[in-house]
């Protein structure tokens, strides 16, 4: 079975929307405490051990430049993976810093967390087999005739609508979330859940819109 005909799959379709709104939004939510020259943590690592995870990133802190760079990267990755309308882009620029985390979190210990960006790491380059269609031109040595085989349902705008609708709630989760924790109103994983949910809500709503107004102009 190709590529092409696993697209015809609805389930499969909407796994990979949701697929890339997911690990975008971890890229999103990643981003904002960087691109603010802040450090994860409220405590520096400049005492831990030289071979230390916390050492390590209290190096990149350190940086300045490059640790926003690192931020602006992963805001604007996870942003265009969300628009699904240019989530081939997205997947690309994706590849490179989700591998180069991964690398990190195994060369120290980090618990779980190489579970975590493995996974992520698995989840991107699903996603680049699913766009093969689109990139395999760059590896053929022939003349080649792209065809788009994405399915009509999956190029929905409303699935843009509610990629740039997740992208402002996850932002701006992420910039309250912390104020919200202090004065005890909200837990940050119960409202990162919430804001998911709520954008699946939404993404249905707009889906039977969007049906009903096709149908009638059949």
């Amino acid at each position: 079975m190709t590529i092409s005909n696993l697209k015809k799959n609805t389930v499969l379709q909407i796994f990979t929307i949701f697929l890339r709104y997911l690990i975008g939004a971890a890229f999103v939510f990643a981003s904002i405490v960087k691109i603010q020259g802040l450090r994860f943590t409220s405590e520096t690592g400049a005492g831990s051990p030289i071979n230390s995870a916390w050492h390590f990133f209290e190096t990149m802190y350190a940086s300045g430049i490059y640790w926003k760079f690192i931020g602006w990267g992963q805001l604007l990755s996870g942003l265009i993976l969300m628009t699904q309308r240019w989530s081939t882009i997205g997947a690309i620029l994706f590849l490179p810093i989700i591998t180069n985390i991964f690398f990190i979190t195994i060369s120290y210990e980090f618990a779980g967390t190489p579970i975590i960006t493995f996974l992520m790491l698995l989840a991107n380059v699903y996603l680049l087999i699913w766009d093969w269609n689109k990139l395999k031109l760059l590896f053929s040595n022939h003349s080649y005739e792209y065809r788009d085989d994405n399915p009509p349902f999956s190029k929905l705008n409303t699935w843009a609508f509610l990629g740039i609708f997740y992208f402002f709630l996850v932002l701006i989760m992420r910039l309250g979330s912390d104020y919200l924790f202090k004065l005890g109103l909200v837990n940050p994983i119960y409202f990162m859940i919430a804001c998911f949910g709520l954008g699946v809500l939404v993404g249905l709503i707009l889906i039977i819109f969007e049906h009903r107004r096709t149908k009638r102009y059949q």
